[in-house]
């Protein structure tokens, strides 16, 4: 090729992020499509791509004929013994072609198309790298800062972090240093899109595995996490080794591994739960700092009612019910919060209406008839009409409504 082209094709050697076999295809197709310009085939011709020295070499395969028909694949006899004096009729001659035959203004073109291939090569390229990274842990240099995103650079790759995916409390400046995890990666018409995340609770799952070895090395599990980012967030671990704490190895040494994970999520406060397969005890651990004293399920349902001591209530449920929202997504239950002197109530109203009236002691026969024949069937419905219900029943005086009614209490 002449100097510019390999200039350029040298250029793009060291610079771009190319296979070196991917970028020989390129080149060889691109100079195919000139021949193909120019000659109207590619049938014979040969392309050698020379990528240690930077060179491209074309040869054209002809054949030695008395009468030229078609000189892109026919020499005559003379022209060929200039080159070559022993060839003779019928035999095949290869010329090398000069790439200033194709004219400037195909070789210009060529180099756009070349520019252009290596552009698509290099996003499919990139597209590939982070598709097959997504869930690692990154740092990248803020580079732009604007209302919906923010843009990092990677090893001069750039990554978007959508503000959906950031920190609400966090103030992000340009230049300063981010971790974030690769969340996704699309293709759109700009190229690929690699989508990072410091609020998607994988995140958190990823500082724990580098701040807990034991985490990393598979002896502790991380179970489930619930995450409000920059708040609170709740991850439930368990422990294959008995020797192990499983809560206590994520805490560390005076605090030290929920510390540093706190620290980088801007002091988002962890609650370190041991998980449970029981759903009851898991349900009552991840209510923590509350203790329940009582957790009723409804498994088809997927739904809980966890009844609280009523001076525990405002914890259970913590500030703007983040406590119950993050119980609730860590366990899989829709935990519902009720007072324990609620419970209680309910349970006494419960027991009066399972009380029946032949249940009772003191109450003539008779009277029970008479009661029964109105509607009235169980100590709850005593307790409900009172003295001046009980009055309205036929062949039921005061006194006799007096009694029925202390009898039911």
């Amino acid at each position: 090729m002449n100097a510019e082209i390999a200039e350029a094709f040298a250029q793009i050697v060291k610079e771009k992020n190319v296979e070196r076999e991917e970028l020989a295809e390129i080149l060889e197709g691109i100079v195919i499509s000139m021949i193909k310009k120019k000659y109207g085939h590619a049938d014979n011709f040969d392309i050698f791509v020379n990528l240690d020295k930077g060179e491209i070499e074309i040869y054209q395969n002809k054949v030695i004929v008395e009468v030229v028909d078609d000189p892109s694949k026919e020499i005559d006899l003379a022209s060929a013994q200039k080159v070559e004096p022993d060839l003779e009729l019928g035999d095949d001659y290869v010329e090398i072609l000069n790439p200033a035959t194709f004219g400037r203004r195909l070789i210009t073109s060529a180099k756009q198309n070349l520019n252009q291939r290596i552009r698509d090569a290099e996003k499919e390229y990139v597209y590939d790298e982070y598709k097959n990274r997504v869930g690692e842990v990154i740092i990248g240099d803020i580079r732009q800062v604007n209302r919906r995103e923010i843009f990092l650079n990677i090893d001069r790759t750039e990554v978007i972090l959508p503000r959906s995916e950031s920190i609400d409390s966090e103030r992000y400046r340009r230049g300063d240093n981010v971790r974030a995890i690769i969340k996704d990666v699309v293709k759109s018409i700009r190229g690929p899109e690699i989508i990072v995340s410091r609020a998607d609770p994988q995140f958190l799952v990823r500082l724990f595995e580098l701040e807990v070895p034991e985490i990393y090395d598979g002896i502790i599990e991380i179970k489930a996490v619930a995450r409000q980012p920059g708040e609170r967030a709740k991850i439930a671990v368990i422990s294959s080794d008995r020797r192990i704490d499983a809560v206590g190895a994520c805490v560390g040494m005076k605090g030290i591994r929920i510390q540093a994970v706190s620290k980088e999520l801007n002091s988002e406060k962890i609650d370190i739960i041991p998980y449970s397969v029981e759903d009851e005890i898991f349900i009552t651990r991840a209510l923590s700092p509350a203790k329940p004293v009582r957790v009723i399920l409804k498994r088809e349902e997927k739904s809980a009612v966890a009844v609280i001591p009523d001076d525990q209530v405002s914890i259970s449920i913590g500030r703007g019910g983040i406590n119950r929202r993050l119980t609730s997504k860590l366990t899989g239950y829709n935990v519902e919060i009720l007072k324990e002197s609620e419970y209680r109530a309910m349970v006494e109203e419960q027991k009066e209406k399972e009380v029946t009236l032949g249940q009772l002691e003191g109450i003539k026969p008779a009277i029970i008839e008479k009661l029964e024949s109105n509607g009235i069937h169980t100590v709850h419905d005593i307790l409900e009409l009172g003295i001046d219900g009980l009055l309205e029943v036929p062949g039921i005086g005061e006194k006799t409504a007096e009694k029925i009614l202390e009898v039911a209490k």
